[in-house]
């Protein structure tokens, strides 16, 4: 649980900065995907069909809403434990790219996704909660 500082302000605990970074990743994946698929469907790239499409902006909203609760994550949790974890967005992209666009995997991305699983774990087991 988070606890509230003198001032009465809620603080949160590391656990729950790496939750919200974690959920941030997610978030930023799915505003990948719906940002592919809106593009897709744009009849003329022009700046009012961008700004209009439901989809993209479905896509913008999702990024707006990781970026307010990575904001609320680092102002409490350590940025060099917090940072790394929002490369697994990565992880989230090529797997999707995989499910939903039927993307190549090959092992390149295989050995590239494995790093960074591994590179977030190995900061993330050395940090001083």
């Amino acid at each position: 649980m988070g606890t509230e500082c003198a001032t009465g302000s809620f603080r949160f605990s590391h656990r729950q900065c790496v939750a919200l970074v974690f959920g941030c990743t997610v978030l930023g994946a799915a505003a990948q995907v719906l940002m592919k698929i809106g593009s897709a469907v744009l009849a003329s790239p022009n700046l009012y069909a961008i700004l209009t499409s439901v989809t993209l902006l479905a896509g913008y909203s999702l990024y707006g809403l990781s970026t307010a609760l990575l904001v609320l994550a680092l102002r409490d949790g350590q940025l060099s434990v917090l940072y790394p974890v929002v490369s697994l967005t990565y992880v989230w992209v090529t797997a999707l790219s995989v499910m939903l666009f039927r993307e190549p995997l090959n092992a390149f991305k295989i050995l590239g996704v494995a790093a960074i699983m591994a590179g977030v774990t190995v900061l993330g087991r050395n940090a001083n909660p």
